[in-house]
């Protein structure tokens, strides 16, 4: 079927959850259940910023507003309105994770839930800066989750590497001290290096924190960034060129270039999309302005993600029926994004071959090249 023709029938989300499939652009701090927010909140003797009812309603960002919030600055993705108090809002959330308990209670929900979508296997993304019980022991912080997803992965749930991201605005000496404790003390789970943030407010920063991924690549770490989304295409380009990226996250603006086009195609690259997203924060109108459609048909590894779920109110079913609804695909071009999905995932190789030949089994054959 025409990628760019909307389907006359909807693919259901029961055959899309039954495709074994990974996810490489989600983050941890952005998978927080109502509940869990609750939970902690009681823990700890904290009271919510608005109406439970109400914590998540992007439309309006009431939820978001909390002036009363203190937060580090962090950040990632575009400008707006809504996009200051969201971050704010993670700050608040990930403060109520204050026990080695209580972050891997956080991680093994992430896996319950990724499971429930028919994810076999997830590159989450954590950036310690969210989370403030934590500064200073973030690796700490990186073991707690590991034990999480150990158990998790012991019950049968989602297998999951993490990738430990920068913030980008960050020092080049921050960055290059965290690279330093990850190599020294190689904490279990932690199979990349990531740098997220606001490419708009922040500026280009790939050549700032060259030197720490350079670092991490000769210790054997993946690489992935945050590129493209924010700011136009020369953000992918510093990644590719400074910080030897092996995915890029977002860099859906790659499609304003087409000399950057032919070279993520040329180099195999995948771009790891979150349309969902991309729409709610306003880097395109809607679903059926998002250039998901033309970078496959150029060519490029194209990866469909959520970026941060609860927040969004989706699932990655739910966004790629979306997605086959919009742009016309059927559940054989489904599984051939399984496939990608797969291939593109930090997982090891035995893995990998396992999803892959399960994927088979379960797709139509001409689906898993």
């Amino acid at each position: 079927m025409p990628a760019h023709v909307p389907a006359e029938v909807r693919v259901d989300e029961q055959d899309i959850r039954l495709l074994p499939k990974a996810e490489v652009h989600v983050h941890l701090e952005g998978t927080f259940a109502l509940v869990d927010l609750l939970r902690l909140a009681k823990e700890n003797d904290v009271l919510l910023p608005g109406p439970a009812a109400t914590i998540f309603d992007v439309s309006t960002h009431d939820a978001f507003a909390m002036p009363e919030v203190t937060t580090g600055g962090t950040g990632r993705g575009v400008g707006g309105a809504g996009l200051t108090g969201f971050l704010r809002f993670l700050d608040w959330q990930c403060g109520l994770v204050r026990t080695p308990e209580q972050a891997a209670r956080i991680a093994y929900a992430f896996a319950a839930r990724q499971t429930a979508s028919g994810i076999r296997y997830s590159d989450v993304i954590v950036n310690p800066t969210h989370w403030s019980a934590w500064r200073g022991r973030e690796i700490a912080l990186m073991e707690a989750l590991a034990a999480g997803f150990d158990e998790a992965e012991q019950d049968g749930l989602c297998a999951t590497g993490i990738a430990y991201s920068l913030l980008r605005t960050q020092t080049a000496v921050e960055a290059e001290d965290v690279v330093r404790d990850l190599v020294q003390h190689r904490p279990r789970r932690v199979v990349a290096l990531s740098v997220d943030g606001d490419e708009k407010t922040s500026g280009r920063t790939g050549e700032k924190f060259r030197a720490a991924f350079r670092a991490a690549e000769a210790a054997g770490l993946h690489r992935t960034v945050h590129a493209g989304e924010s700011s136009g295409p020369e953000g992918v380009w510093d990644a590719l060129d400074h910080l030897h990226a092996e995915r890029i996250d977002h860099g859906v603006r790659s499609i304003e270039d087409e000399v950057l086009v032919r070279r993520l195609t040329d180099e195999g690259i995948p771009l790891d999309l979150c349309p969902r997203s991309n729409i709610t924060l306003g880097v395109y109108p809607d679903w059926a302005s998002h250039p998901l459609p033309r970078l496959v048909e150029a060519g490029v590894r194209v990866t469909i993600n959520t970026d941060d779920p609860a927040p969004l109110a989706c699932t990655l079913d739910e966004d790629w029926a979306v997605a086959a609804t919009v742009f016309g695909y059927d559940l054989t071009d489904l599984a051939g994004f399984a496939a990608e999905s797969i291939r593109a995932s930090f997982a090891d190789d035995d893995l990998k071959r396992d999803l892959l030949a399960e994927l088979a089994r379960v797709a139509e054959p001409e689906a898993v090249p």
